[in-house]
C-alpha cells in the first residue's frame, strides 16, 4: 500500500535538508529510526540546480550507528541529471529498524533534499 499524502495520516520527516552536495558524503543522510512505522515508507528525493548527476539508494542497519549497513534490494532511483526532478523510493517498514538515504554524486554539485513519508503505528 503506497502513501498518497499527509492527509491519510502519514507523517513527514526531513531526512536530508536541502543542500548543495559536491560529493556522496554530503548527499547522504543520517540513520532514521523507522521501528514505529507500518506499511511502506516513501523516500521522496528532490533535486534543484544540478551541474552533473546523481543516483540514490536506501540502506538498512540494525542500529542508529549504521551497524551492519547494507543496500536494500530494489530500493534505488534512476540517475538524475536535470533540475527540479522528484524521484521516490518505496520500502516496506519491516525491512530494517534503521534506514538511510545514500545519494551517489557522479559529478557535482547537485542541490538535493530528501523527505520520508510514512504511517506510524497507533497505540
Amino acid at each position: 500500500m503506497g502513501i498518497s499524502s499527509a492527509d491519510d495520516g502519514a507523517t513527514l520527516v526531513s531526512v536530508l535538508p536541502s543542500i548543495s552536495a559536491a560529493n556522496t558524503a554530503a548527499a547522504t543522510s543520517g540513520w532514521i529510526d523507522v521501528r514505529s512505522y507500518i506499511g511502506n515508507i516513501l523516500f521522496d528525493v528532490h533535486s534543484g540546480a544540478i551541474t552533473g548527476s546523481f543516483v540514490g539508494k536506501i540502506q538498512s542497519a540494525t542500529d542508529g550507528s549504521g551497524t551492519g549497513a547494507a543496500d536494500i534490494t530494489g530500493a534505488t532511483h534512476t540517475a538524475v541529471s536535470t533540475a527540479n526532478q522528484v524521484k521516490s523510493i518505496s520500502v516496506p517498514a519491516t525491512v530494517a529498524p534503521y534506514m538511510a538515504y545514500v545519494g551517489t554524486v557522479t559529478t557535482g554539485p547537485v542541490v538535493i533534499s530528501v523527505t520520508l513519508r510514512g504511517r506510524k503505528a497507533t497505540v
